[in-house]
């Protein structure tokens, strides 16, 4: 065999290799995409359809997976391997507070009124470049801004109708500083805890109750271990498409691809939240919990000293909240 048939033969050898590890029809780069939703809420539908509107996008350049249910770890694991690059996307919701101050906003009670403020809010120039901003700070990139949904009070020890009817109970929320300050002021106890531990922390009553939104509530059968159900909306909480340290590292076409379709998305991520908050409602009604509306009035009055210190605390703190209540009736 002479030197330039071995050296053809190594080079049909590796590309063999090579084809072999991307495969037939296979794409060549696997980006992926983590959340903390159980299968069937709103994060799981949206980034199902994400992907799916995004790989007939790409073709064989890349392909976006789904890894749902905190496959890839909690919000705050998937926050460092972000910034890591271990994974590539992630769908985060209130602990985005915990990154940056602006984030906060969506941390103030009964301030966004329903979804089509929701959609001006987004559109504010004002408050997305805020939130670019507070993003790039960190090395994160926002991508697109979907849903979590309004949240709601579960417990089982009594209907929630006044924040007096808080106090003394144990209450999980998320890893964000403001929902903590928040029921402190109500009277609650809460207990910032991931979202996975949440189910048996109800079970075991280490926790008496928790809020989220339905889209979360029911697909993690939340009903099994509650008794109540307060539809208080007392927080609307975005979900952010948030990009990390290998977005750069992605070709230039396939970054488009991401963006165009997390922004596609933006509005059906609504319509999805919307149908899906009613029919779930229904079905936990089914399911027996028990469930009543709350003194909103009551909430809003109680939730002013949150107000001062977000605009006290937070940079641009008094004309961000200005903004989103400027677009409350347009």
């Amino acid at each position: 065999m002479t030197r330039r048939t071995s050296t053809l033969l190594c080079a049909v050898a590796a590309l063999g290799v090579f084809a072999a590890s991307v495969g037939v029809g296979q794409a060549a780069e696997t980006i992926k995409f983590g959340h903390v939703g159980q299968p069937g809420s709103l994060m799981d539908k949206t980034a199902k359809e994400f992907a799916k509107r995004a790989n007939e996008k790409l073709g064989d350049k890349a392909e976006v997976r789904v890894y749902g249910s905190s496959q890839l770890g909690s919000d705050t694991q998937m926050l460092r391997k972000l910034k890591l690059g271990t994974i590539d996307m992630s769908l985060p919701s209130t602990v985005m507070s915990s990154v940056a101050p602006s984030f906060a906003l969506f941390e103030m009670p009964f301030l966004v009124n329903d979804r089509e403020h929701m959609a001006r809010i987004r559109e504010s120039e004002l408050i997305s470049g805020k939130l670019d901003e507070a993003a790039e700070s960190q090395n994160y990139k926002i991508i697109g801004i979907w849903e979590n949904g309004f949240r709601n009070i579960t417990n089982n020890e009594r209907p929630i109708s006044s924040p007096d009817d808080l106090k003394g109970i144990k209450l999980r929320t998320p890893n964000g500083q403001w929902r903590v300050r928040m029921f402190k002021s109500y009277g609650a106890n809460p207990t910032p805890m991931p979202y996975s531990e949440t189910f048996v922390a109800l079970q075991t009553g280490a926790v008496d109750g928790q809020e989220n939104p339905l889209a979360q509530i029911y697909p993690a059968r939340f009903y099994e271990v509650q008794k109540y159900l307060s539809l208080s909306r007392h927080v609307y909480t975005p979900a952010y498409v948030l990009a990390g340290a290998s977005w750069q590292r992605m070709p230039k076409d396939v970054r488009s691809v991401l963006k165009e379709t997390a922004e596609e998305m933006q509005p059906v991520a609504l319509e999805m939240g919307a149908e899906l908050e009613e029919e779930l409602l229904t079905k936990l009604k089914d399911e027996g919990m028990e469930v009543n509306d709350i003194d909103r009035q009551a909430f809003v009055d109680a939730s002013e000293p949150i107000y001062q210190q977000f605009e006290s605390d937070v940079d641009d703190g008094e004309a961000m909240i200005e903004e989103v209540r400027s677009r409350k009736d347009e």
